[in-house]
């Protein structure tokens, strides 16, 4: 098993399987390109490649102005508009120039939203895929000629957790809490 996190001192760990094709894209420390925005992550499965991007407003660090502006920016789609969709768009980009892009392509944003209550968690999901999709494909006043992205998907950790159950994540802060 290998145990990833975003950061060094991010509050959420995924565990994947020793045989699992994956990569952490937005690597620090090292050369990229410059001015390109990257998924954390591409897993290669057997039909398609997943890019995920990890936004987690829920860590245990955060404070409370910090989590109430990340909602904010939510709610008016800034984030979807000035992050999420040029990571996608740059982390394809670079994969198709990389000869990596023989399959299709998902886009799966994980929110770390389990600090708000279900309210809010289901009127920020509500539609959000669509607006993202939608986004995704037409950035400007016309559309890609090419879907770059077959299909995405916005998941909470426990959404994540169902699905993905072969590779979980756990909240760091609520093991050591358990553990205290």
């Amino acid at each position: 098993m290998v145990f990833y996190k975003a950061e060094e001192d991010a509050d959420l760990q995924f565990c994947f399987p020793d045989d699992l094709l994956w990569d952490e894209l937005d690597k620090q420390g090292i050369k990229l390109p410059v001015k390109m925005k990257f998924v954390d992550i591409v897993i290669e499965r057997e039909k398609d490649v997943l890019l995920i991007e990890i936004k987690d407003p829920s860590h245990a660090r955060s404070p409370d102005k910090e989590r109430n502006s990340y909602l904010k920016r939510l709610q008016d789609n800034s984030v979807l508009t000035q992050e999420l969709i040029p990571k996608a768009r740059d982390s394809y980009m670079y994969l198709h120039l990389m000869a990596r892009d023989a399959k299709p392509f998902k886009y799966i944003v994980l929110l770390g939203l389990d600090a708000f209550n279900s309210e809010i968690q289901k009127a920020l999901l509500g539609g959000f895929k669509n607006r993202l999709l939608t986004n995704i494909r037409c950035e400007s006043s016309e559309p890609w000629k090419l879907q770059h992205i077959a299909d995405c998907v916005v998941m909470s950790v426990d959404s994540w957790n169902q699905h993905f159950g072969q590779w979980p994540i756990t909240r760091i802060s609520t093991i050591a809490q358990d553990g205290a």
